[in-house]
């Protein structure tokens, strides 16, 4: 008797469940942070691109996490919710223990990099960069991990096109002791020259402030722009054998 390879191949079998993100769908992109003197600035768009097409502008992308910590994403949206699940679940079984100690940023920080390396080694990675901030104990700390699990911590970090464009801003304004005001221009140059040069980048956007005192996530705003310069109306100018 010859099998029906119709129910052979369903999309309800067990093969289509154990599927995750193959490709991403819904995406988010940059995130810049910097440490400034009283804690950590973390600054994000609110774009949500269907592909090409920038389809959702109100998709917040800064979460609390615990009481010392503050994360940030690029990539796939989808993804973002399943690890802000696991951190939950994470954060919640610490609370049980209830002995007066909580997770801190270098730890919640340290998870994450174990989880999307796990995920990477399984062929099955969760299609993210994050930026963990966050204070504890007066100690100041920032930290990224890519969807493979590659990590590092620094005193300024981006994802993204946030890595070629907006850090090199950093590296040459970026200084241990900015104020709050200060880090909040820095952070809102970065932001206004990814929103002219990368098409994913939408103008409304949050920043986040973490101290030892809590944490404060903005209301969405916009940024104020100028379209006039020359090579935006002429970009090809020059560019011998451009179309």
């Amino acid at each position: 008797m010859h099998s029906n390879p119709a129910k052979n191949h369903s999309l309800v079998g067990p093969e289509a469940a154990s599927e995750r993100t193959l490709y991403p769908y819904v995406t988010g992109t940059s995130v810049v942070a910097i440490k400034y003197k009283d804690g950590i600035l973390m600054a994000a768009d609110m774009g949500g691109s269907y592909g090409s097409t920038l389809r959702y502008k109100s998709v917040e992308r800064l979460k609390l996490i615990g009481k010392h910590s503050l994360l940030g994403a690029s990539g796939e949206m989808s993804d973002f919710q399943e690890i802000l699940r696991n951190l939950d679940e994470l954060i919640l079984y610490d609370n049980m223990w209830d002995d007066g100690n909580s997770l801190g940023p270098k730890e919640v920080h340290s998870y994450l990099t174990r989880m999307m390396y796990n995920r990477r080694n399984k062929f099955d990675p969760l299609w993210n960069s994050l930026v963990l901030g966050g204070v504890k104990n007066g100690q100041k700390y920032l930290g990224m991990v890519s969807m493979i699990g590659v990590n590092f911590e620094d005193d300024h970090v981006a994802t993204g096109f946030g890595n070629h464009l907006a850090r090199p801003i950093l590296r040459d304004e970026w200084h241990e002791n900015l104020t709050f005001e200060e880090g909040v221009k820095l952070l809102e140059k970065c932001m206004r020259v990814l929103l002219y040069r990368d098409r994913s980048a939408v103008n409304k956007l949050q920043i986040a402030k973490i101290t030892e005192v809590g944490v404060t996530i903005s209301q969405p705003y916009s940024l104020k722009t100028f379209w006039g310069y020359s090579a935006f109306h002429n970009p090809t100018v020059g560019a011998e054998g451009s179309w």
